[in-house]
Order: structure tokens, then sequence, then C-alpha cells
């Protein structure tokens, strides 16, 4: 039989998670409590961290196309983070940045900090500079991409609404966790609308190297923006079937 540390060794190249730690009679040993001490306070530091807007601006704008920096109506952090309504309306004013880009559009992508600044910062641009040009090359009207400082997934609908966008791609930092305080989400939502809810959107989580890498992600978020216009829906009725087609992909 295999020593104990050798089985845990193996099933922890398998996962980031804390399995198998070694303890010092009830409690935990040093080296994995300050480890664990460490990944909360990263995860804490990630949640307040600001959004270096300037930075993410310019590193979108080398994607092509204007950029529009909005923020919602949380005034600063700690508003957001303690009157999440605030961060679904955005703030006075909007409209008007808004109102100049209006047009037919068949998607708009907005980047908002979420809960994880760092992570639009790192991963956002890396994603839609591989998603963009499949969709323009198959024909897509992309709308001006759009930041909303202390933004929330619903900001998107308003966004979308008032660029007269037919469906929204919101990437957004997600709610760190003790293995990665720079996940990114995305939320895709077709027709959205005032009181669009959850159930109305589909989820792509976890996008980060270590996690669903830059090309997975891509392919999976042009993959349900084309099933999403064909079939006119999103949501719990529009299954995900991405990964059945990345595997026949890689085999």
């Amino acid at each position: 039989m295999k020593p104990e540390s050798e089985i845990w060794a193996g099933l922890r190249r398998l996962t980031a998670a804390r399995i198998g730690l070694r303890r010092s009679g009830a409690s935990l040993a040093t080296r994995e409590m300050l480890d664990c001490r460490l990944a909360h306070a990263c995860a804490r530091d990630a949640v307040h961290a600001p959004l270096d807007e300037a930075r993410l601006t310019a590193d979108l704008a080398r994607l092509g196309g204007p950029v529009i920096s909005i923020a919602s109506a949380a005034e600063d952090r700690q508003t957001y983070l303690m009157r999440p309504d605030l961060g679904r309306r955005l703030a006075a004013g909007a409209d008007m940045a808004l109102a100049a880009y209006r047009g037919d559009y068949d998607v708009v992508f907005v980047i908002a900090d979420g809960l994880s600044a760092r992570a639009v910062q790192l991963h956002a641009r890396p994603v839609l500079s591989r998603t963009m040009p499949a969709l323009r090359a198959e024909g897509w009207k992309i709308a001006p991409l759009v930041i909303v400082r202390h933004g929330r997934v619903a900001a998107g609908d308003a966004v979308a609404a008032m660029l007269a966008a037919k469906c929204v791609v919101v990437l957004i930092g997600e709610r760190p966790g003790l293995s990665a305080p720079d996940s990114m989400g995305a939320y895709l939502t077709w027709q959205p609308r005032a009181g669009t809810n959850d159930a109305e959107r589909n989820c792509i989580s976890n996008i980060r190297p270590e996690g669903i890498d830059y090309d997975s992600a891509a392919f999976k978020l042009a993959h349900l923006l084309r099933t999403m216009r064909a079939r006119g829906l999103s949501g719990v009725a529009l299954k995900d079937d991405s990964d059945r087609l990345l595997i026949g992909e890689g085999s």
C-alpha cells in the first residue's frame, strides 16, 4: 500500500483545492495554516482593490473601435459592496455618454470590475482579442466596448438597451476564493431588458489560465452567441454544449 502522503500528492496534481492537509494533533500544521491565511488575505485584497480604468481602457483600445467608460450608481467601492442594488443601475449621465453610439448592434461587450478588478484587468483583453475577430469575420455588428466601474451583471442590461444591442456579454470579476483571487466570469443575455433575471442568462465561470483558458473561453462565448441568435433565447432554456464540441476538436 502506498504511503498516505503519496496518495494525496497524486490527487493534489488534479486540483487547486486544499485536500489532505498535514495536521499537528487537532490543528493544521503551521505551513498549511499560514498558506490559508495568506490566500484569505489575497482574496480580501482583491475585493477592495480599485480598477485601473485608464490602463484597462488603453488595453481594450488596442482591439480596435471606441471604448466607453461609465460608472454604476454606486459612488465608491464601499457603497458598491454594501448596496448591490446600486451596482445594478447606471450613474446619472451614463445615458448621455452612450447615446452618441446608439445603433443596431448584434452584441455589446461590457466589462465590469465586479468583486475582483484584477480579474478583468488581466483576462478581459485576452478573451476579447480571441472572440471579437471570429464574430467580425461572420459579419456580427459589435457595439463599442463599455467599461462599467463598480458594476454588477445587471448593469449590462441597461447598457444594451441604450445602445440598441440584441444581446450583451458582461465580463466581470468573480467573488475571490482561497485558490483564485482573479477569476473572471462571462454572463450572456439575449434581448436584455429591465427586470431580466439570472435564469435568463448563460454563465461561463472561472475564466483564467488555471481554469477555463482564454482560447476555450473565446470558443464557448462565440458558440453560445451564435446559438442564442439562432434560437432567439438564452438562460436555462439554452443548453451549453460547447464542452462536447471542444472535446471533439481535440480528439
